[in-house]
């Protein structure tokens, strides 16, 4: 079973600055933890980067940081931090992306900003650039503000945008599950009448706070299932941010007090959630794990740098190009 992950995370808060790390999550996890939480059984096991939210300072240098590491891990696309509203600066800091190969996508993280500035001029000024460099829009945003991707997409057909973590439902707990609320049904269904976007299977496990159930979680899948057709889901991990929660059972490592901890099968128990309910469904187990995030992403294809267009160093040479 080969397993291309539409949504990897990976930091260092030794090596870049995140300003909302915290708890156990505020350790680094990059080469060696990955090693450890790889899927047993996937052949082969790929990644697509999502950039993890550093300062905006440290958006190019995550780049570089990831670039530096991806033969290695496996990591065939990165989707890099942007600002999208900064009109000549945001044309600029797509410049320095474009001369990475890797860079397959753009994140501006909505999740926290105002309601409506995914749809303001300066924005969508913004990601019609994106679009003009063959890039996609990963929309990570709250349940509330699908509205606004939904009218984003239809004002910019053209950008392929992926809907990361299914909108954030409120899905409860394992032990107090809440099922789909009309709501975001409404929403999301919406936003799949939009040829040009699609979603990604991720996120759930974050959402309950690392404290779910394959039960609980399934009508979420089927929700999308049916709104978006299987050949635009994606299955994406989250990882780490999605493995954090209450102590496994036997993990010798468990906190005392019972605090959140990392949880080491917690990717693979998502990974099996989803081949499970695929399984059942009937559902191309394929195209969710592999065949939908290589087309999205273009990953079989990576972009070629012409060599008057950028250095050879790729990033590397043009970070030390424009920094004074």
């Amino acid at each position: 079973m080969r397993v291309l992950d539409s949504h990897l995370h990976l930091w260092d808060p030794e090596a870049l600055t995140y300003t909302w790390l915290e708890g156990p999550m505020a350790y680094r996890f990059a080469d060696l933890e990955l090693e450890h939480a790889r899927l047993p059984g996937a052949q082969p096991e790929k990644s697509v980067f999502v950039q993890a939210e550093t300062v905006a300072e440290d958006f190019l240098d995550e780049v570089k940081w990831v670039a530096g590491r991806a033969a290695a891990l496996g990591i065939v696309g990165i989707v890099a931090g942007i600002r999208l509203d900064r009109g000549t600066d945001t044309v600029a800091h797509l410049e320095g992306l474009m001369a990475e190969p890797l860079v397959v996508g753009v994140r501006h993280n909505l999740q926290g900003e105002p309601d409506g500035l995914a749809v303001s001029a300066a924005f969508v000024t913004g990601a019609r650039e994106v679009a003009a460099r063959g890039l996609t829009f990963d929309a990570c945003v709250r349940a509330d503000q699908l509205p606004d991707i939904t009218r984003f997409a239809g004002a910019i057909p053209e950008l392929q945008i992926v809907l990361d973590h299914l909108g954030k439902p409120a899905v409860g707990t394992a032990a107090a599950p809440l099922a789909p609320t009309p709501e975001w049904v409404r929403d999301l269904t919406e936003l799949s009448r939009h040829p040009n976007a699609f979603c990604k299977l991720s996120g759930l496990p974050g959402e309950a706070g690392g404290d779910w159930s394959a039960a609980q979680l399934i009508p979420f899948l089927d929700v999308a299932a049916d709104a978006f057709g299987i050949e635009r889901l994606m299955w994406g991990s989250d990882w780490p941010v999605s493995v954090i929660g209450p102590a496994e059972v036997g993990d010798p490592h468990a906190p005392a007090d019972g605090s959140p901890t990392y949880q080491p099968t917690a990717r693979m128990r998502w990974a099996d959630t989803v081949v499970a309910w695929a399984d059942a469904r009937g559902h191309d187990l394929d195209a969710l794990l592999w065949r939908n995030a290589e087309q999205f992403y273009r990953t079989a294809q990576p972009r070629h740098i012409p060599s008057d267009e950028a250095p050879r160093s790729g990033i590397r040479g043009w970070l030390r190009g424009h920094r004074g």
